[in-house]
C-alpha cells in the first residue's frame, strides 16, 4: 500500500526544487519510464531527486565567482606562451643587434601560439560546445539566452559582452536541451577540413624552416641572412648559412618526413599503436653495424659509416621478416612483432660486447646513438635523397592496401588484396625511410612513435590522408627540436633525440590519456 503512495507521480511546478522520500528507482524500465516523461525523472522534473542523492539544479546564471574563476584559466592558456616567448626575447637581446632574427622569430613563434589558442579556445570550443578550458574544468557553458543553443565560432570571437548570451552550469544546460554543435559529417566537408588542415600544417613548416635557417650558436641578423642567401660573398656569415643551416634544415626536414611515414606504416602493418622503427630491428640493426664499422674499419665520421648503417637497417628487416615468414608462410602482425622483438634484443647484445672491449667503439657509438644532425652536410644528404624519395613513392602507393588490410586479413582477402604481397611492400617502404633516415641522423626516437598517433587524431583512419599528414608532422617536430636543441644550452647545443625524448614523453602521455590509443 505505501510502495503504492510513494509512487504516485504529481504534477510539480517547474521553478520549486522537489524532494522526495522515495528510494531511488532502480527497476529495469526506470530509464523508459524516465525517457517518456522527457527525461524528468519519475516526479517530472530534474530539479528533485530521490533522498538518498537529492538533486537541485540552479536556474539562471552561475555565480560570478565561479565566472571569473573561468575566465582567468582562460586567460592563463593565452597568457602563457605570451610570458615564455617574452622571456626568450629579453634573454636574446643583444646590444650590438646581431641577436634580430632569434627575438623575431621566438617572438611571432610566441604571438602565433597565443593568437592560435585564443582562436580555438575562445571561437571553436565555446562557439560550437559552448565551454572553453576554463569554463570546462568549472562546469560551466555559453549559451544563447533565448534559444539555450550554442552561439557559434563567429558570435563567440565577438562576442567581448554577455550580450545575448548567458553562462550556466552544465546541470542547467543539460536540462534545458543543450546540445553542442555536431560536426558536418560530409564527405566534402571531410575533405575540405583535411584540405585547409593540410595547407595550415605546410604554412606552419615553410615558417620553422625559416626559424632553423635564421636561430643558431650565432645570432645573426635578417640582413645578414638575406645576404648570405642571396648575395654570397664567402664570408663567416655566407658560411654559417650556406654550408651548416642550410644543409642542416634540410636533412632535418627529409629525415622528419620519412620518420613520420614510416612510423604510420609499421602502426599499420603490425597493427600496434606502440609500434615504430625498434619493433622491427632496424635501429638495432643499424648500430650494430655502425659499430662493427668503427671497431674493425676504424671509421669515425658519420658519413663514413651511413653506408653500414642503412645496409644493417635492410639485413635487420630482411631477418625480421623472414623469421616472421617461418610456419605458415606469411608474416602476421603478431609473428612480425616477436621476430622483431627477438632480432633486436640478440643485436642489443652483440652492440654492448663490441662497446664494452673497444673504448674507441664506446666514443663514437654514443655520439651516434643520442640522434643529431650537426655535422651533416649536403654529402649526406645527397646520398640518402634517393632513398628516401624511392621510400615515400612506395609507402604513398600502398596506401589504399593498407586501407583494406586494416579492416582486418580475412575481409581484405575477400575484397581481392594480396596481403602478403601488400606486406612485402610497406615493409620495404619501411626498410628504405627508416634505413635511410638512422644511417643519416642516428637512431630518432618518438617521431614516428607520436607522429602517427597526431595525424590520426586529425584525419581519422584513412591512409590516404593519414601518412601526408604524417609526414608533413614529422618534419615540423623534428626541425622544431632541432631549433629548440641550438638555443636552450646556447652557446653549446642539445642533440635533437634528447630535446625530443623531453618534450616527446610528456606531450605522447598527454595525448594517451586524452584519447585513449586508437585501436588498428
Amino acid at each position: 500500500m505505501l510502495d503504492r503512495v510513494f509512487s504516485l507521480r504529481l504534477p510539480v511546478p517547474r521553478s520549486t526544487p522537489v524532494v522526495t522520500t522515495r528510494p531511488p528507482d532502480t527497476s529495469p524500465d526506470s530509464s523508459t519510464r524516465k525517457h517518456a516523461l522527457g527525461g524528468r525523472g519519475d516526479l517530472g522534473d530534474h530539479r528533485g531527486g530521490g533522498d538518498f542523492g537529492k538533486e537541485v539544479v540552479p536556474e539562471g546564471p552561475a555565480p560570478w565567482q565561479l565566472r571569473a574563476v573561468a575566465n582567468v584559466i582562460d586567460l592563463c592558456v593565452i597568457a602563457i606562451p605570451v610570458l615564455i616567448g617574452w622571456y626568450l626575447v629579453d634573454s636574446l637581446a643583444d646590444i650590438n643587434g646581431g641577436g634580430q632574427a632569434d627575438r623575431s622569430v621566438f617572438g611571432g613563434a610566441a604571438l602565433a601560439v597565443a593568437i592560435g589558442l585564443f582562436v580555438w579556445n575562445r571561437g571553436v570550443r565555446e562557439g560550437r560546445a559552448g565551454t572553453t578550458v576554463g569554463k570546462g574544468w568549472c562546469g560551466l557553458v555559453t549559451r544563447d539566452i533565448e534559444t539555450c543553443a550554442p552561439i557559434g565560432v563567429r558570435r563567440a570571437l565577438q562576442r567581448w559582452w554577455d550580450r545575448g548570451t548567458e553562462v550556466v552550469r552544465e546541470s542547467t544546460a543539460r536540462v534545458d536541451g543543450f546540445e553542442p554543435v555536431a560536426p558536418d559529417t560530409s564527405l566534402a566537408a571531410i575533405r575540405r577540413r583535411r584540405l585547409l588542415g593540410l595547407a595550415a600544417l605546410a604554412v606552419l613548416l615553410v615558417l620553422v624552416l625559416f626559424a632553423s635557417v635564421s636561430v643558431g650558436a650565432r645570432p645573426l641578423s635578417f640582413g645578414e641572412i638575406f645576404h648570405a642567401l642571396f648575395y654570397s660573398t664567402g664570408g663567416d656569415t655566407d658560411i654559417i648559412v650556406q654550408t651548416l643551416r642550410i644543409p642542416r634544415t634540410l636533412l632535418g626536414l627529409v629525415v622528419g618526413i620519412a620518420l613520420g611515414v614510416a612510423g604510420a606504416l609499421i602502426q599499420g602493418h603490425t597493427r600496434n599503436p606502440l609500434a615504430d622503427a625498434g619493433l622491427l630491428g632496424l635501429n638495432a640493426g643499424a648500430a650494430f653495424l655502425v659499430v662493427i664499422a668503427i671497431y674493425a674499419f676504424g671509421l669515425a665520421t658519420p658519413g663514413q659509416y651511413l653506408w653500414f648503417a642503412f645496409v644493417g637497417s635492410a639485413l635487420a628487416s630482411i631477418t625480421v621478416f623472414g623469421l616472421s615468414s617461418i610456419g605458415n608462410g606469411s608474416a602476421s602482425p603478431l609473428s612480425l612483432a616477436l621476430a622483431g622483438a627477438a632480432v633486436a634484443f640478440f643485436l642489443q647484445a652483440m652492440t654492448s660486447a663490441v662497446v664494452i672491449l673497444d673504448q674507441t667503439s664506446l666514443d663514437g657509438y654514443r655520439f651516434w646513438v643520442v640522434g643529431s644532425m650537426a655535422g651533416r652536410g649536403y654529402d649526406i644528404l645527397w646520398q640518402v635523397l634517393p632513398f628516401l624519395i624511392l621510400g615515400l613513392v612506395i609507402a604513398i602507393a600502398s596506401t589504399p592496401s593498407l586501407n583494406v588490410i586494416s579492416l582486418g586479413e580475412d575481409v581484405a582477402r575477400s575484397l581481392g588484396t594480396n596481403v602478403a604481397v601488400s606486406r612485402i611492400v610497406g615493409i620495404a617502404a619501411i626498410t628504405l625511410l627508416t634505413g635511410a633516415a638512422t644511417a643519416a641522423c642516428g637512431p630518432i626516437a618518438f617521431i614516428g612513435l607520436v607522429v602517427p598517433h597526431v595525424a590520426r587524431a586529425i584525419t581519422g583512419p584513412d591512409y590516404r590522408w593519414l601518412v601526408p599528414y604524417a609526414g608533413v608532422l614529422g618534419g615540423l617536430m623534428l626541425v622544431m627540436a632541432d631549433v629548440i636543441g641550438r638555443v636552450v644550452v646556447r652557446p653549446g647545443e642539445l642533440q635533437v633525440g634528447i630535446v625530443l625524448a623531453v618534450f616527446g614523453a610528456p606531450f605522447f602521455v598527454a595525448l594517451v590519456r586524452r584519447r585513449k590509443l586508437a585501436s588498428l
